[in-house]
């Protein structure tokens, strides 16, 4: 089982912003998420996510699966991962895969945890790829090869096919 402190290095990954003041905003809450003060880390992600920044988008969604600084609440955590995953956000691709694969948040399935770890293997960063791998493979040993087929395709059809 993967660590929540595991999975915070994980959200936290390559995070960069896009504006100066987004990037300062975004800087500021990583950095208070990195020392434990999620009450701040919220404060400065959620208008940041709210305006479309996808690694913010992640975090936040983070931070409600985990109940650090935000309500813990699985169908608020996929809501936002979904927002950041269809814009390409590798992280929240794998989270929002974790998330179908356990049922937390959206209804267990199997065919839509592989589609998004599917992708987050296929997108991710070498020193990433191989752990996203090996979760996506641990799911389809649960999937028979019609359901493993189903999930390549969606996941070669993304971002048209957004709302699988």
């Amino acid at each position: 089982m993967i660590r929540c402190r595991t999975l915070g290095a994980i959200v936290l990954v390559g995070l960069c912003g896009t504006g100066m003041a987004r990037a300062d905003a975004l800087g500021a809450g990583t950095n208070a998420f990195n020392r434990g003060d999620y009450n701040t880390a919220a404060r400065l992600l959620l208008p940041q996510a709210e305006r479309g920044s996808a690694r913010a988008q992640g975090m936040v969604g983070f931070m409600h699966a985990t109940g650090q600084g935000l309500p813990q609440a699985y169908d608020a955590a996929t809501y936002w991962y979904r927002l950041a995953a269809e814009k390409g956000d590798v992280t929240s691709q794998y989270l929002l895969g974790l998330a179908y694969d356990k049922g937390q948040g959206v209804p267990q399935d199997e065919v839509a945890a592989y589609k998004w770890l599917n992708l987050a293997a296929a997108h991710a960063p070498k020193r990433m790829r191989e752990n996203f791998a090996k979760l996506r493979n641990a799911v389809a040993s649960k999937m028979s090869r019609g359901q493993i087929a189903a999930g390549q395709w969606h996941a070669l059809r993304w971002p048209q096919d957004s709302d699988f």
